[in-house]
């Protein structure tokens, strides 16, 4: 039922996610000051931005309940996510994968909302006067762990008995 020799090694790499996530929003904070930016390509941008609510900036101009209702909702998820872990059995490499990048990423925010009341995001994709929403390495983490599980689900759906 628990597979905590595999689960460990996943575990180990979600908290690399994190640290690689946690140190690039240290730099960012360090050297960029808020909304900075650096041009890298001609779609895409380095820019300093404190996100107060979740993906998109939901609830960002909620008044600062959010910021413990996303705390919550991290929190939960990222222990639901670590049991889902740990019960996976070693041949289902592909949803490991998959919650492992949505656990660091989940872990990475969740890190951010405790110690600054936001998240800081620092990618930005736009086309002339259309932006993306910025984002950081937590969020991209996330956004393909959920792609992955979304494909898994395609490629095998659940039958009912």
């Amino acid at each position: 039922m628990w597979n905590f020799q595999s689960g460990f090694k996943w575990l180990g790499i979600a908290g690399l996610i994190v640290v690689l996530d946690q140190i690039s929003k240290l730099w960012i904070d360090a050297n960029l000051r808020l909304y900075e930016s650096i041009d890298i390509l001609p779609i895409f941008q380095i820019i300093h931005v404190r996100n107060l609510g979740a993906a998109f900036s939901f609830l960002s101009d909620a008044g600062g309940w959010q910021r413990w209702f996303f705390v919550t909702i991290s929190f939960v998820a990222s222990i639901a996510l670590t049991v889902w872990l740990l019960r996976l059995p070693k041949t289902a490499l592909w949803q490991a994968i998959a919650i492992t990048l949505i656990l660091g990423g989940a872990v990475g925010n969740l890190i951010d909302r405790l110690a600054y009341g936001y998240v800081i995001d620092f990618l930005l994709v736009y086309y002339k006067t259309w932006h993306w929403p910025a984002f950081n390495v937590a969020d991209s983490a996330i956004t393909v762990g959920a792609i992955m599980l979304l494909i898994d689900a395609i490629k095998h759906p659940v039958e009912d008995s």
